[in-house]
């Protein structure tokens, strides 16, 4: 299991467990983080965009061009905005910290 950190809009932090295999996404809805993933993860929207620490950013893998294409509809987008539903949980993003964007 890996620990993810949430950092809310207001600052605050929540660090979660997460099970390998899940999507950040997927941890985010099941433990109440405030995004929409409105297309419930099927790279259909930009409503699951977080920002991920840039110490963090380059230690993923890189987005797909379809990533890529769906993060230009995304608000508040920054250099290391990411689709939370592709990235997944394993035991290499362990500590991994990701930022709700501004809204």
């Amino acid at each position: 299991m890996a620990k993810i950190t949430f950092v809310n809009r207001d600052g605050s932090e929540k660090v979660v467990e997460a099970r390998d295999g899940l999507s950040v996404m997927e941890v985010a809805i099941d433990n109440d983080v405030d995004i929409e993933a409105a297309c419930e993860g099927s790279l259909a929207c930009a409503t699951c965009h977080m920002v991920v620490d840039p110490d963090w950013y380059e230690k993923l893998d890189p987005p797909s061009e379809e990533e890529e294409d769906m993060l230009d509809l995304a608000f508040g987008l920054t250099r290391t905005s990411r689709l939370t539903c592709q990235i997944r949980v394993s035991a290499a993003i362990d500590g991994l910290r990701v930022r709700l964007p501004e809204e």
